[in-house]
């Protein structure tokens, strides 16, 4: 369906069942990506949550800015390197990272979301405690020797505890959080965190309805390559233990099976390039990715 031809207002006048179902409850959206590379993909996502908001849905926004980091480091003349798909942060790199985070691109997203009607405020997971965050420690298996190794990535972290409170406040006014995936430590360092890990973090502490993780992928493909629109937790675990669920799309899996194990009904992998598969996915039949569920 293209662009043209979907009509949101049309949609959601045959959509009223969907309506009911997330009437008052809370949807996070993982945004990142080069689903917000583009001006006008980033107006439409705004437009998108604004009227989310409007008929009665809470949205969280949650996102990511890779492309932006790599793009500002490329001005800055520093290089990157990468370890199982995270990004090696040391000091100087993290200055970098939380600056673009926090800064333009949070503010650029709450902005579009504003510019279509709704009040949105960005803020990062240092503000009002709402991440407290602890080092990443990740185990490899070296291929030659066989032994397990602890991979150091500097300043990047993972959610050790979220505190909804200030999210809580903003939805109570009505107002949409756009929150930059970064966390504070107990004793204050700052952390770079996986945006996916952050979004499933705070649905499952918000205890979302959805989790709808907006990527550069259709969903999942089953061995013969064709998106399957619902799966069972049980049927991931299977597929990747089967080998067919693979590379960078297992920790978008992961990501959901933590977020329903802590309490979200169901989360959603989908292309945020598509437009308005925000709202095909919560008030179509059809959907727009593949549905996870417990």
């Amino acid at each position: 369906m293209t662009d043209d031809a979907f009509d949101p207002m049309k949609t959601l006048a045959g959509a009223l069942p969907f309506l009911k179902r997330y009437d008052d409850q809370i949807i996070v959206v993982k945004y990142g990506g080069h689903a917000m590379g583009e001006e006008e993909t980033a107006l439409r996502f705004g437009r998108d949550i604004a009227l989310l908001e409007q008929v009665g849905v809470s949205p969280v926004v949650v996102h990511g800015g890779g492309p932006q980091i790599n793009a500002m480091l490329k001005r800055l003349n520093v290089q990157s390197t990468f370890i199982q798909g995270l990004r090696v942060t040391d000091e100087a790199m993290l200055d970098v990272v939380e600056m673009v985070l926090a800064g333009p691109v949070n503010k650029q997203v709450a902005e579009a979301i504003t510019r279509a009607g709704a009040l949105a405020v960005g803020i990062s997971g240092k503000d009002g405690g709402l991440i407290t965050a602890r080092k990443l420690r990740r185990t490899v298996r070296d291929p030659n020797s066989h032994l397990e190794q602890v991979l150091d990535l500097g300043f990047v972290g993972e959610p050790a505890e979220v505190d909804t409170r200030v999210l809580r406040l903003l939805i109570g006014a009505d107002i949409v959080p756009v929150v930059a995936p970064v966390g504070v430590g107990e004793d204050g360092q700052t952390y770079n965190i996986n945006a996916d890990t952050v979004a499933g973090a705070i649905a499952g502490a918000l205890g979302a309805e959805r989790l709808l993780m907006l990527t550069d992928v259709r969903g999942v493909l089953g061995p013969d390559g064709v998106l399957i629109p619902e799966m069972t937790v049980a049927e991931v675990q299977a597929g990747i233990a089967a080998g067919w669920i693979s590379g960078g799309m297992i920790p978008k899996v992961e990501t959901c099976i933590y977020a329903i194990e802590r309490g979200v009904k169901g989360a959603v992998i989908l292309d945020g390039r598509v437009p308005h598969a925000v709202l095909r996915e919560l008030f179509t039949d059809s959907g727009a990715g593949t549905l996870i569920k417990p």
